[in-house]
């Protein structure tokens, strides 16, 4: 009987010692410039602006010090769900396509960014997205 006993506290003490392990996807991140180049924030002309989803639920922003803007809290679902960018200079819609993470932790991943509207260049930079508003 000690001995059942004691493999369920060991047992019990080895389980409760691991840490929970959660990968919480990668923030996304803005820069919103004119045609030659210019960030638009910075220069003045972007001065209101907000993202809301598919269900109108405001996402948080972020303004960083080099005028980018971060999406805060997105992507943590398995499939797709549809943005709103709502601005005085131009409104566009954008998709964020995410999958759960397959590694030795929970969590989801963003796998792709989808655009859609007139006139809207959109470039991959490293560590986050330019987008040409005019």
């Amino acid at each position: 009987m000690k001995k059942i006993f004691f493999f369920f506290i060991l047992t019990f003490i080895l389980t409760a010692c691991g840490k929970d392990c959660y990968n919480a996807p990668q923030p996304i991140a803005f820069e919103f410039v004119d045609s030659n180049d210019e960030n638009l924030i910075t220069n003045g002309t972007l001065t209101t602006y907000s993202i809301q989803d598919e269900n109108n639920v405001a996402v948080q922003l972020t303004r960083t010090s080099d005028d980018l803007v971060i999406l805060e809290n997105v992507g943590a679902y398995n499939g797709v769900k549809n943005y709103k960018f709502y601005s005085n200079v131009k409104n566009l819609s954008f998709a964020i396509h995410s999958s759960e993470f397959k590694g030795g932790c929970d969590g989801f991943q963003i796998n792709k960014l989808t655009f859609t509207g007139v006139g809207i260049d959109v470039t991959d930079e490293k560590g986050y997205y330019k987008i040409v508003l005019q």
